[in-house]
């Protein structure tokens, strides 16, 4: 989706109403800058307010006549902490924050299936006082609960997390529920259940690339985070199909295949919201031989905590916060369990190895697995 950015100007307006919805995400592979997001009632230009400090001197503004706001600023230091306000028309924002990212010590938290656990406490995170917030997927239910429709599913998302997605940079992937826009039923209809070009998804959320594959990198920590659209992937061809082409001639394999393969980070984190023995069956192991040359494989399709070590040494984690469901381990499981959790990575800047942990929504940890850094040509 191609949005454009819009120079610095300056303008006043008085403030009436708040606006409350504001997310933080980044539209493109440059951790220099960041686009503040929000939603208005009714259609209106977008303005944002900015500075190292409530005085908020800088100002970047579009005149566009729209209800979802994207405007991108820059991010010129690190290790401090970032007030902005927006407005569109007469309404406003109170003043938010968000850091910097850091100089020396980098926290990421991952969660899974928030679509199923929306009245989960995760203050947790939020003492965590992580940089970035990544998923593994189903962010929400789906796209057609009543009041709940389209874009209005993500908006209930950041409804019951505001304090966390005013104050962390969010990168979300897809799982097959964030573009389901009818019930799925008992057996294909003669309609598509899913929206395979995720739609509202792009709408809402600015991200890099095509959105629903990217990558990300954080040059400070040489880390790379790639994000594929994998799931559901035995539903391909019929009206269930609810991801993108995955087979080795498919368009997304090959951009997986070349990005891994150009990617001399010493730290690599592949995201999909697929069980890996799904893809390792279906595909002869082909997308595995790529993401053996990785650090890490990251999943949220099943409802608990689960860590394996695949063959070729590669750890694999699956996580969700909504973690009682069916315990289905992976045949090369080393740890699991049936507790609410996400991810915890913690990474200091030149570090040999990274800490990949799970927690409970209590905070504690389940199970850590430090990650060394690849042997990079």
């Amino acid at each position: 989706m191609l949005r454009s950015f819009l120079p610095l100007v300056i303008a006043t307006t008085a403030f009436a109403a708040p606006i409350e919805r504001l997310w933080l995400t980044h539209a493109t592979n440059d951790p220099s800058r960041i686009v503040i997001n929000w939603e208005t009632d009714k259609p209106a230009g977008s303005v944002v307010e900015y500075d190292t400090s409530p005085a908020l001197t800088r100002r970047l503004t579009s005149n566009d006549q729209v209800t979802l706001h994207h405007v991108e600023i820059p991010l010129e230091q690190r290790d401090v902490l970032y007030h902005y306000r927006v407005r569109s028309g007469d309404d406003a924002s109170a003043i938010a924050t968000f850091k910097g990212y850091p100089g020396k010590d980098l926290r990421i938290a991952i969660v899974g299936d928030w679509g199923y656990a929306m009245g989960k406490d995760v203050s947790a995170i939020l003492k965590d006082d992580v940089h970035l917030l990544l998923t593994a997927g189903d962010n929400v239910a789906s796209l057609h609960e009543k009041g709940k429709e389209g874009t209005q599913a993500f908006s209930a998302l950041i409804d019951a997390n505001r304090d966390l997605f005013r104050s962390t940079p969010l990168m979300p992937i897809l799982g097959n529920h964030d573009r389901e826009i009818s019930p799925r039923g008992p057996k294909p209809p003669a309609h598509a259940v899913y929206d395979i070009e995720a739609t509202a998804y792009r709408e809402f959320f600015a991200l890099p690339g095509d959105e629903w594959k990217w990558h990300f990198d954080l040059p400070g920590f040489d880390l790379r985070l790639i994000a594929l659209d994998l799931n559901h992937i035995q539903d391909f061809g019929t009206t269930w199909q609810t991801c993108h082409v995955w087979q080795t001639d498919s368009p997304q394999f090959q951009w997986f295949t070349e990005t891994m393969a150009s990617s001399t980070n010493s730290f690599v984190l592949t995201l999909m919201n697929e069980k890996q023995t799904q893809v390792l069956g279906l595909t002869k192991g082909a997308w595995h031989e790529s993401f053996r040359k990785g650090s890490a494989l990251i999943t949220g399709f099943g409802y608990f905590a689960d860590r394996a070590e695949l063959t070729g040494g590669i750890p694999y984690f699956n996580t969700c916060l909504k973690g009682d469901g069916d315990l289905y381990k992976d045949p090369q499981s080393k740890f699991h369990a049936r507790e609410d959790n996400y991810l915890l990575l913690t990474l200091t800047a030149g570090a040999q190895t990274m800490k990949i942990q799970f927690k409970n929504l209590r905070g504690e940890v389940l199970d850590t697995r430090e990650i060394t850094k690849r042997e990079t040509k």
